[in-house]
This record gives C-alpha cells, sequence and structure tokens, in this order.
C-alpha cells in the first residue's frame, strides 16, 4: 500500500532541535542566549513576532502560563528524571526545596528560593517544550525591558504596587502610552498575574536577566528506570489492588471529567453550589445557571455543576478532601506522582461503581451488572508528548489483560474551531515518522449527542509534532495539504506503544503501520483548543473557561458509555 509522508521539509526546525540537544548533550549549563538565532529562524506559529521589535505578547503570555510564577526570579533551569538524578549531579536536597506549579504544565518543580529551578522531565517532550518556552520568554522579556526601563514607567509601576499591585483602567491606559504596548495585551497580562502585576512588571523594567539551562541526564534507560519508580508508587499506594491479576480498560485524560462522571458528588451537592453561584459566581454564571434551569438554553446542567465545583473547592478546601473520601468509598483512588515526574493515577475498580451515582448519561441498562466484574478503569491525567509511550507500555507490562486503550485530549485544528471535536482514524507521528492506520472506536454519533457548542468530525488524519513551537505555517501547510488537519502531541507515541502490545517487536520507523487488527479497542478523541492558522491566538491570548468543559464531558461520556457496554456485555455473556 503506498501512502504519501508528509513531510515538513523545515530545515529550521530540524536545525534548531539538533542545535540544543547538542548544546544539551554538555556537563555545563547552556546559555538561552545561544539559541535565540535559531528558534527565531524557525518562524513559529505560536511566536509570529520573535523577531520583530516590538512585543508579541500572546508568545510571551503562553510562555509565562508553562512556567512557575518564580520565573522572573530564575537563572537557571535544570532538568532530571528523579530524585536521585539530581542527588547524582549535586543536587541532593532538590525535593526540599519550595514546590512550585504552573498554570498551564504539570511538572513537579522545586525553586531553592535564590536562581536555581530544578523540574522532573518524563521523556524527550519536555526538553522540546521547555527549550522553546525558555527561549521565547527570553526573548519577549527583553524587549520588555527595553520598553518598561523607563523613569515614567516605573514611577507609574512603583504608583501601582504601593496601592493594590492590581492596575486600573487608567493606569493600564497610561502604562500603554508611555511603552507602546496595546492596552488588550496589558490588560490580557493583568488577568494572569492579578495583584501581582506590578511585582512583575517592575522585576522586569529594574533588570535584565539571562537565563541558562543544564539537562542532568537523558538516555532511554534513565526515562525508562523514572517510568519505573513512577509505576512503583501507585502500586505502594493501592496496595489491595494486585494489577497482574485485573483486566484493565486505559484512559489518557484529565482528572476531573472521569471522576465527576462516575462519583455523583456535584449532583448530591447541588444546593451547596447553587448557593455558591448566587453569592460568589460571576453574572455570567448565575445567567446560565437559571437558562439551564429553565431550558432556554441547550447546556448540561451536569457539566454546569462539575465546573463550579472546582471553583467552590478552591475556597472550601475541606469539600475537596469529602470528595476524595466519597470516591475512594466508590472504588475510585487518586494516586499522587512521588520522587518522579507529575502524571496522577486514578484506578477504579469497576465492581465497586454505584449505578444511582453515575451521571445519568451513564446509567446504561444492565449497569447493576457491574458488581461481578473483576475489571479496572486506570485513568492517567493525560502526559506530554513521548511519555505517553512510557507510561502506556509500563502499565501494560503490569496489567493482567489490557481490554481498550481510550484517548482524550486537546489538540490544534487547521480547519475547525476552538470546542470542536476531532476523531481521527490516520496518525502520522512525527517522534518514529510512522503512518498508524486504525479502527477508531468512536464515530461522530457516539459524540454528537453530548456536545452542545461544537461540531463533531470524524475520519480524520492527525499528525503528532514534538513540540508547540516547533511548528510554523510552512510546515503546518504542507500536512494541510495531505490532508492532516489535527495536531496534537500524544496519539502518535501511544500508538507506537500499543504496536508492542501487539506485536512482538519494537515500534518500526518510517513505516506505514497498519493496527486494525488490534484485538482491543483504540479509542482516540480530541477537542480542538488552538485555531494556530490564526496567527497569535493561542491558549496564551484566550481560555477555554466555562464552554471548554463541553467538548471535555462530552468526550468522556463518550469513553465511559464505551467501557460500561463492553464489561455489561462481557458480564452478561459469561465472562468475568
Amino acid at each position: 500500500m503506498d501512502r504519501t509522508v508528509p513531510s515538513s521539509g523545515n530545515e529550521e526546525i530540524n536545525l534548531y532541535l539538533r542545535t540544543y540537544y547538542s548544546l544539551l548533550r554538555s556537563s555545563r549549563e547552556v546559555q538561552i542566549e545561544t539559541l535565540i538565532e535559531a528558534h527565531k529562524r524557525i518562524n513559529s506559529a505560536l511566536h509570529v513576532a520573535a523577531d520583530e521589535p516590538y512585543p508579541d505578547m500572546a508568545a510571551f503570555i503562553y510562555a509565562i502560563l508553562r512556567m512557575p510564577p518564580c520565573l522572573s526570579r530564575i537563572r537557571l533551569v535544570v532538568m532530571g528524571q528523579s530524585e536521585q538524578v539530581f542527588a547524582q549531579h549535586g543536587y541532593p536536597d532538590v525535593e526540599s526545596w519550595q514546590p512550585v506549579s504552573a498554570p498551564g504544565r504539570r511538572r513537579r518543580s522545586f525553586y531553592d528560593g535564590d536562581k536555581t529551578f530544578a523540574v522532573y522531565i518524563a521523556s524527550r517532550s519536555d526538553i522540546d517544550d521547555l527549550v522553546p518556552i525558555l527561549t521565547a520568554y527570553q526573548i519577549e522579556r527583553r524587549k520588555l525591558h527595553r520598553l518598561f526601563n523607563k523613569p515614567a514607567v516605573i514611577a507609574t509601576l512603583k504608583q501601582i504596587q504601593a496601592e493594590s499591585g492590581l492596575p486600573t483602567s487608567a493606569q493600564l491606559g497610561r502604562l500603554s502610552v508611555e511603552t507602546a504596548v496595546p492596552l488588550e495585551d496589558l490588560e490580557t497580562l493583568t488577568k494572569v498575574w492579578r495583584e501581582e502585576t506590578a511585582v512583575h512588571l517592575l522585576e522586569i523594567a529594574r533588570k535584565k536577566q539571562r537565563l541558562s539551562i543544564r539537562s542532568l541526564a537523558g538516555s532511554l534507560a534513565d526515562y525508562k528506570r523514572a517510568t519505573r519508580h513512577w509505576w512503583k508508587n501507585v502500586e505502594r499506594n493501592v496496595p489491595d489492588i494486585i494489577f497482574d491479576k485485573r483486566p484493565v480498560y486505559f484512559i489518557s485524560s484529565n482528572t476531573h471529567s472521569m471522576t465527576n462522571l462516575l462519583s455523583g458528588f456535584a449532583i448530591e451537592h447541588e444546593a451547596e453550589l447553587e448557593h455558591f453561584i448566587h453569592y460568589n459566581g460571576s453574572q455570567e454564571l448565575q445567567q446560565e445557571y437559571q437558562d439551564i434551569l429553565a431550558r432556554n438554553v441547550p447546556s448540561s446542567r451536569e457539566n454546569f455543576l462539575y465546573y463550579v465545583l472546582k471553583k467552590y473547592e478552591s475556597v472550601h478546601p475541606a469539600t475537596h478532601q469529602e470528595r476524595i473520601a466519597h470516591e475512594r468509598n466508590l472504588g475510585i483512588v487518586r494516586v499522587p506522582s512521588g520522587h518522579a515526574f507529575d502524571i496522577e493515577v486514578q484506578p477504579v475498580e469497576l465492581a465497586k461503581l454505584v449505578p444511582d451515582s453515575l451521571d445519568g448519561r451513564l446509567r446504561l441498562p444492565g449497569i447493576e451488572s457491574l458488581r461481578r466484574s473483576s475489571a479496572l478503569i486506570v485513568n492517567i491525567d493525560y502526559p506530554l508528548g513521548m511519555a505517553a509511550y512510557q507510561v502506556l507500555t509500563e502499565i501494560a507490562r503490569n496489567a493482567a489483560e489490557i481490554r481498550g486503550v481510550y484517548i482524550m485530549g486537546k489538540a490544534a485544528t487547521l480547519n475547525g474551531r476552538i470546542g470542536d471535536v476531532m476523531i481521527p482514524n490516520v496518525v502520522h507521528d512525527e517522534h518514529s515518522l510512522n503512518t498508524y492506520l486504525f479502527q477508531n472506536r468512536f464515530s461522530a454519533g457516539d459524540v454528537a449527542p453530548y456536545l452542545v457548542y461544537g461540531t463533531v468530525m470524524d475520519n480524520q488524519k492527525a499528525i503528532t509534532v514534538p513540540g508547540t513551537f516547533l511548528q510554523n505555517e510552512g510546515y503546518m501547510s504542507v500536512f494541510y495539504q495531505e490532508g492532516y488537519t489535527d495536531m496534537e502531541m500524544e496519539a502518535g507515541p501511544y500508538l507506537s506503544g500499543i504496536y508492542e502490545m501487539v506485536r512482538p517487536k519494537r515500534h518500526p520507523y518510517n513505516e506505514l503501520v497498519n493496527l486494525y487488527n488490534a484485538p482491543f479497542p483504540i479509542g482516540i478523541l480530541h477537542y480542538a483548543s488552538d485555531t494556530p492558522f490564526s496567527k497569535g491566538k493561542n491558549l496564551g491570548a484566550q481560555n477555554l473557561s466555562y464552554f471548554g468543559m463541553d467538548p471535555t464531558y462530552a468526550t468522556m461520556v463518550a469513553i465511559l458509555r464505551d467501557i460500561l457496554e463492553a464489561e455489561i456485555k462481557r458480564i452478561q455473556s459469561g465472562g468475568l
């Protein structure tokens, strides 16, 4: 069978990759300064004004959302796979440092309180993510320093800091005039930094920053060893579950949608959530809830309550602990990572689920028969890039049987809108250069009944890219011409892992790979979070907010319905 292999033909991207991997082989730190020219040459779709004198605020905000708030005080970023790796290279007490986190990335990270930031990485995809983010940040911070390092600007920022730290509309307008940074961009920056806005801008205005990065280890064995430590932590935390004696339905998604749908906690606490909306919710949320109750809008009441629950827990932390206990009683366990990369695992014992607690969309005929099931759902907080391959193959080695692999995640769409759902049956993987053909478990009809605000597109072709910054208009145009309109980072590595689960050898390289005869279902659902052909419009410039819940829950409902239907049918036909 012939195939037209998509080829970016972009030597600049390949040169950029070769440059920083070559430099990171050094036993010494590498200055980000040395990567700036290579970064600019790729003309990244996420950094369209990298080589312009004016700031690219979309790229800057994208970067700061994916790094912790201490970023402006950091001089050195140190990457390692495990606590042992850090200790072997002169950082024996890294986990005693201050834990820090970023809104847009899940990585176990620690800050020494001075100028060093330590981050755990799960695969080379973390490097392909971190290095361009830091380089983009360095480029844009330099521009902002030049614009904000003026007496009048510093005086305005000091005034803001002395008051509340959060600029007023008038003060933002003054800053915009004094710096020539568009008011809209400053308003977006204020939404990110809130009361810390003046603090961060003063740091940018007063001093230059020169970042360096150091990779402590990078062999495949190092990544596999870290993944093994990660899984051992899971086994230690759920000693009553013997994974090598239990069949598993594997899901890669997030930590909230599956548990909300299976536990019924939010529905049971609707009265408290309604009170919270009335007294603490925005006017838009209050109106949305009233419209849902009055059936003036097609939105899901359940999805809305799941969204509000997260906000409620942020101001009522005891409720979170109550929910964890409630979930555990239903056989839903949360295992956070320990001493390794940050991927939470949620084992679910199907036999312990309570039918009356399930979301109404999951109450299938025969659901009571699940109490005879020996199967588990193992849901992981979806990893980044090649970590997907490491994690899936590790779980497969430790489970008695894999009864299905289901992947739900974000993607960029080249022909849709934010909130649409894409269902691929062809995935080209830029890591292995393989083109995978498979029978996707889902079609549009499985998702469309639960999606209110978007469109479902099945029979799509997806491209797994090495990193978010590592794409440009020319790169995307080549794939678009070949019909690849769904761009994401995990499907290819997952399919490479599936290949090794069903074939007696390692996955190939640069081949057409047929997985139609896989002995278990493969379900891949992507919801659009970016439209990269709209220049500068990415999740650094906008937020999915409440309406981003719609595709998340539509896809998870489809996944759980498929798993529950399959297990009910198996039990009713005499299986276990």
